[in-house]
């Protein structure tokens, strides 16, 4: 078995969003993504912390932008995916598919 990095669910929406916003990906974008497209709300706090997990796990790297006048002269810290970011989103992605098989039928009949 191959080494993997196993994602939670707001570990995969925030790749995605990620790879969604491509160079625009800092944190206030990446939260409006995730609530516009996913129709989740996602505090900040747990946004700030998922960031920094995604990217001890090696699945992000972020990088300083420039200092800009309007936030004071702070700098925003954009995020990319990895490529062992984007393979483990497509492992989380097999996974799932995989435990969904066969069960339309099951899952049909609750709806």
């Amino acid at each position: 078995m191959t080494n993997r990095t196993f994602l939670g669910e707001l570990e995969q929406m925030v790749l995605l969003a990620i790879l969604r916003l491509g160079e625009n990906a800092y944190a206030v974008p990446i939260r409006e993504e995730i609530e516009t497209q996913a129709r989740r709300s996602v505090a900040r706090g747990a946004l700030y912390t998922t960031l920094e997990r995604l990217e001890t796990k090696g699945c992000l790297a972020s990088r300083m932008g420039d200092p800009t006048p309007e936030r004071g002269g702070r700098s925003r810290r954009y995020f990319e995916v990895t490529a062992q970011g984007v393979r483990s989103l497509e492992h989380s992605r097999q996974a799932m598919a995989n435990l969904w098989q066969g069960l339309e039928s099951v899952v049909g009949k609750t709806s």
